[in-house]
């Protein structure tokens, strides 16, 4: 993020894999898609090449936000350092971060408490095409990782 963004120019995306057999879930919002927690714009889109933007912040503040608007420990969430991407909004460029629930198994119970859920990335295919891409990309990643 640049030194001067909010929260709104950063969003993140949640997923849980599973230790043992490698099952991957996204957090879905009802309100937001996989983008948590505000939702993308109309007509944004993934850019290739994330544009140079300066100073970026590392994005603990949002992981730790996250955490407390899900109700977990500290440490219940991880960024995944190897995955960022940016995306082209109306509004501006926004920031998309990776982050992995740490627990043995995926929150439900906080998930619901948000109007939440965990899917499979076969369960996304409704999402507007911004999303679906930035989820093409954290996939890859995490089977990569």
């Amino acid at each position: 993020m640049p030194e001067n963004a909010t929260a709104a120019d950063a969003r993140l995306i949640l997923y849980h894999k599973q230790s043992t057999s490698a099952r991957t879930r996204f957090l879905r919002l009802a309100d937001s898609g996989v983008c948590a927690f505000e939702a993308l714009p109309p007509l944004s889109s993934v850019m290739d090449t994330p544009a140079a933007t300066g100073v970026l912040r590392h994005p603990a503040d949002l992981l730790r936000a996250a955490e407390e608007r899900l109700g977990l420990a500290r440490g219940g969430l991880e960024i995944d350092a190897g995955f960022r991407a940016q995306v082209d909004t109306p509004d501006g460029p926004v920031m998309i971060h990776l982050a992995r629930f740490t627990g043995i198994d995926p929150p439900f119970d906080a998930a619901e408490r948000i109007g939440g859920r965990f899917v499979a990335l076969t369960e996304v295919r409704d999402l507007p095409p911004a999303q679906l891409e930035l989820l093409r990309r954290a996939y890859a990643c995490i089977m990569e990782g």
